[in-house]
């Protein structure tokens, strides 16, 4: 206790240290004002030690720690906010990992510059966003749930609270609440939704506690399971269809290859001198140009008839491309089939060439640098 009186030497500091035990009380000012009025109208023989007055303070604001403070809501609906005051060493990040929202999303919510210092005792709104206000029951492990509530005011009803914070159900009010009717009473504190914070970064992860569920919310949960689950069988399905396009390519270039033979037109072979392929009469120069890795798959067309496809996510179906190997300048014109498909695989590709495009460019089976126009 000594010790503890030695660092706080005057009431102002004392003032401060206690704001810095409790930062999220939004009544403390109000209060510690009081408290000093108090001590200064003692008499002088109950105050004439020098740590005397310190004592008494404390023991003044003792009830105010006795109990966590609640988070009282503020603002209209679609901007509310919580009031925090700020406490010794206390920055927009510290105040950011205390409430679990970005530092850059409480400067400008404030008209404050991130860069800027903060004052003791200065006021700071917390806005409560997706990221850390919640008022169903998905709160990440992570993560603890700790009440945010409303002080009723007069001749306000559930109804009206349930209208003013996000339309939330007024069964979900009840069920938070323990109430058994709608009536609530003015200046009664009512929880509207829950702050949602880092269990291992934030004090206020002490006062979390286990959001109620109601009756028809553990119903729906067979079927929001039931919609996830569907959800992952679409989207495996979608990754199928993307993979069995190379199948797709395959097969329209065997298409192209039988036609001559179903008309009795002898294939055109390509030029011993001149493998740039058969389809550089087609190719139009809109002036594009892009550089990138190209990859390789495999295919039956273009050993002998000069047929080199591609897939490419920019120029149009059916289109010409020319690619040049950065390595040895050789370059090729290829037909550009369709998209690449959507996979991970490709995610760091431009274009994809056919196995006998990439021969003729003189590349082997692996990525290469190149440059495309189109």
């Amino acid at each position: 206790m000594e010790v503890f009186l030695h660092l706080c030497s005057d009431r102002l500091n004392v003032f401060f240290c206690l704001i810095g035990l409790n930062y999220s009380m939004n009544s403390t000012l109000s209060f510690v004002s009081q408290s000093l009025i108090i001590i200064d109208k003692l008499p002088a023989v109950v105050t004439k030690n020098k740590y005397m007055k310190n004592i008494i303070l404390i023991l003044l604001m003792l009830p105010m720690f006795s109990a966590a403070q609640q988070l009282i809501v503020e603002g209209t609906s679609g901007k509310i906010y919580l009031k925090h005051i700020a406490a010794p060493k206390e920055n927009f990040y510290s105040i950011g990992r205390l409430y679990n929202i970005s530092p850059k999303e409480i400067a400008p919510y404030n008209k404050i510059s991130l860069e800027n210092g903060l004052s003791i005792g200065q006021a700071i709104r917390v806005p409560l966003e997706a990221v850390n206000f919640t008022q169903t029951n998905n709160v990440p492990a992570d993560e603890a749930a700790v009440p945010v509530y409303h002080t009723v005011g007069a001749k306000e009803t559930l109804f009206q609270l349930s209208t003013k914070y996000n339309k939330v159900a007024v069964a979900s009010l009840k069920k938070w609440n323990n109430l058994k009717d709608e009536n609530v009473l003015p200046e009664q504190n009512i929880i509207i939704g829950y702050l949602k914070v880092k269990k291992d970064l934030s004090a206020l992860a002490q006062q979390g506690t286990k959001i109620p569920k109601e009756q028809s919310e553990v119903a729906q949960i067979p079927l929001n399971e039931k919609i996830a689950k569907k959800q992952d069988e679409v989207a495996k399905i979608k990754e199928d269809i993307k993979v069995k396009i190379e199948e797709k390519i395959d097969t329209e270039k065997k298409v192209e290859v039988e036609k001559p033979v179903v008309k009795a037109v002898p294939t055109p072979k390509v030029n011993i001198g001149n493998r740039e392929g058969i389809f550089r009469s087609m190719y139009a120069n809109a002036g594009k140009e892009e550089s990138g890795i190209a990859g390789v798959f495999k295919s039956t067309s273009g050993w002998e008839d000069g047929k080199y496809y591609c897939l490419h996510n920019t120029a149009e179906q059916n289109s010409v491309v020319k690619i040049t190997n950065l390595a040895n300048g050789k370059f090729v014109y290829a037909k550009v089939l369709d998209a690449m498909p959507d996979l991970k695989k490709n995610s760091n590709l431009s274009i994809q060439i056919s196995n006998a495009a990439a021969d003729a460019l003189g590349a082997d089976l692996a990525n290469f640098n190149c440059k495309i126009d189109y």
